[in-house]
């Protein structure tokens, strides 16, 4: 059995230092999952995702679902 390592991603678009989260996308294929964690505590707790409940949040972020302004 061939256990993969998470090779976590960090969106270009938040290199500005604030809050922001990283994703292991390497692991969508091999387990079905998203990994994702704050990149400020990489040690921290990390919350697995589906892939289709990933694919729906990128797709509301994408659309303004989350928009406040």
């Amino acid at each position: 059995m061939m256990t993969e390592s998470p090779r976590w991603f960090k969106s270009s678009y938040s290199d500005n230092g604030g809050n922001c989260v990283e994703v292991a996308a390497n692991l969508t294929a091999v387990r079905g999952i998203v990994p994702v964690r704050d990149s400020k505590v990489t040690e921290g707790p990390v919350v697995e995702v589906t892939v289709t409940a990933f694919s729906v949040f990128v797709a509301g972020v994408r659309g303004g679902t989350f928009d406040t302004v």
